[in-house]
């Protein structure tokens, strides 16, 4: 149940950290209401509370793991919201990373 807590907890912070990004990119460099901006700041500072509810108590193996999801939650997040179309190395690329973030965060622990 922890890996599926830690997972599910990994996904909503990719998801307040991309979301808050973007939504600050549209007020930017889309010239979209300065109210997005607000909005991404809002869930820029969301996310930091979720990456601290991760079951890890060390700040930087959390943040070097998530650094993985973010990477693959980016390209996502440009596929389903702006029509991304990423490459074959796009996809490799997520993939190592997922892979490097699982092996940060759920080796086993003598």
């Amino acid at each position: 149940m922890a890996v599926t807590r830690s997972v599910l907890l990994f996904v909503l912070a990719a998801v307040a950290e991309i979301g808050g990004c973007w939504l600050i990119w549209q007020a930017v460099r889309e010239h979209r209401s300065w109210l997005l901006a607000v909005g991404g700041v809002v869930a820029l500072g969301a996310y930091g509370f979720v990456a601290a509810a991760q079951p890890d108590s060390h700040f930087g193996r959390v943040l070097a793991a998530y650094g993985g999801v973010f990477v693959a939650g980016s390209l996502a997040w440009g596929v389903l919201v702006d029509g991304f179309r990423p490459s074959v190395w796009d996809l490799v690329g997520a993939a190592v990373c997922l892979v490097g973030a699982g092996i940060i965060i759920y080796q086993p622990r003598a």
